[in-house]
């Protein structure tokens, strides 16, 4: 398992690394969208490195320990850039219905300072949520030994570690819930809904490829990202079992920043573009 973490994380770093070396780099990708990709990338990055390490640390061997303080340092990072991931995968739905349902005032509407404002929003929600959150949840008192049910610090495994009642933690959980994973998610599907609908009204199979081709990547992302996280944050904490609690968070926050990537590499002509003229000048160099 831990080989297995441990390649996950590397293909993590090098993968999110190159999105924004190319975004960064090529001028071709100078555009709202990758400007937010680079945004995902960063996350995911950091995200998995708030977590990843001290895991490899506890794989490696029988006493699997964290200290108050680191636990304390997880849980505030992963909270904020597990929130801020919420926010920015809306932002991205919000571009692309821009890109497709006003193709003609696209620039005019994602001006820059715009996309600067939007990605502002999105960290700065993940930070207040986790200021909130994370700093409510470690003023529950704990009694008697210790033990986290999990392979990291976060909310829902953290309030059963309380010696008092905790169904005010749990609904005030629920409400941010609501905010931060629901809200976004209702966008996405709002914003997916009125592309479907302008693809729909042109009836062009090359339409239809196209919207394909921009919107696809971001739908499996999105798929993958909040179909997990949902299912820890959203269900009952009574029913949030230690085995599948701990499974589905692997899925968010280990493996989904490292297909990220590979879902935008792989789907996205302009990305294999990009990757294609920056080998071929550093070996023409």
């Amino acid at each position: 398992l831990l080989v297995v973490v441990l390649v996950t994380y590397l293909l993590t770093l090098v993968g999110n690394t190159v999105i924004i070396l190319i975004a960064s780099i090529d001028p071709n990708l100078k555009t709202p969208m990758y400007f937010f990709l680079t945004h995902l990338s960063l996350v995911d990055i950091c995200l998995t490195t708030s977590i990843v390490p001290q895991l490899l640390w506890n794989l490696r061997g029988p006493a699997k320990t964290i200290t108050t303080l680191g636990c304390a340092v997880q849980l505030y990072v992963s909270l904020a850039l597990g929130s801020t991931e919420c926010v920015l995968l809306a932002v991205m739905a919000f571009d692309r219905h821009a890109a497709i349902c006003k193709p003609l005032h696209y620039a005019a509407v994602m001006n820059p300072r715009l996309c600067q404002a939007l990605a502002g929003v999105a960290w700065l929600s993940g930070v207040g949520n986790a200021l909130i959150q994370s700093t409510v949840t470690l003023w529950l008192p704990r009694c008697g030994h210790r033990r986290l049910h999990h392979f990291f610090c976060e909310v829902p495994s953290m309030i059963k570690l309380a010696c008092v009642d905790i169904h005010t933690n749990e609904v005030q959980l629920f409400i941010a819930s609501l905010v931060l994973l629901l809200l976004p998610l209702a966008l996405i599907l709002t914003s997916y809904g009125h592309i479907v609908k302008a693809v729909t009204r042109i009836k062009s199979v090359q339409a239809w490829r196209k919207a394909l081709g921009t919107c696809g990547s971001h739908v499996m992302v999105v798929s993958l990202f909040y179909g997990t996280i949902t299912a820890v944050y959203i269900q009952p904490n009574s029913s949030y079992a230690h085995t599948s609690g701990k499974f589905i968070s692997l899925i968010y926050t280990v493996l989904t920043p490292t297909l990220n990537p590979l879902i935008y590499t792989l789907r996205n002509k302009d990305v294999k573009g990009a990757m294609r003229r920056l080998f071929r000048r550093d070996l023409g160099s």
